[in-house]
């Protein structure tokens, strides 16, 4: 009895899945970061977030993130990547976005728009600090009256 050969449908089908499942691996992989002169945008897979110069409140170091609700994203190892929510704030629905490549290593506060959070470092601690001081100069600081 000779055996039975499996349909070359199937067989492309599991080449598919198993080439899409290495894409998005690829892509949540790391932070991807570009600065332009206007913007600065972080994109992690199917993550984007475009924060322009002018709109920026603050940016700090912190040491860690506070606690929040996974509204989507996912946790893996050191990486901590999606859409939260603050405990406190669950009742005004307000969208934090964690863009975290090491967990362990401080991360950078951004706040713009006047309540809009965004948590992120990357892989490097060093290219973390260059964005840091960048994203510091940029700050627009509103000159006294």
């Amino acid at each position: 009895m000779a055996p039975k050969k499996r349909h070359w449908f199937w067989n492309l089908i599991l080449v598919i899945t198993i080439i899409l499942c290495l894409s998005v691996l690829i892509m949540h992989y790391k932070n991807w970061v570009k600065t332009a002169p206007d913007h600065f945008q972080i994109i992690s897979g199917f993550y984007v977030e475009k924060v322009p110069y002018s709109d920026l409140d603050s940016v700090v170091f912190v040491d860690r993130i506070p606690p929040m609700l996974r509204l989507n994203g996912f946790s893996a190892l050191e990486k901590e990547k999606g859409i939260f929510q603050e405990f406190q704030d669950s009742l005004t629905d307000k969208e934090i976005h964690v863009f975290v490549d090491n967990i362990s290593q401080p991360k950078i506060k951004l706040v713009y728009k006047d309540s809009i959070k965004l948590y992120f470092n990357l892989k490097d601690s060093i290219e973390t600090v260059n964005i840091f001081n960048d994203l510091k100069g940029k700050l627009q600081v509103d000159p006294p009256n």
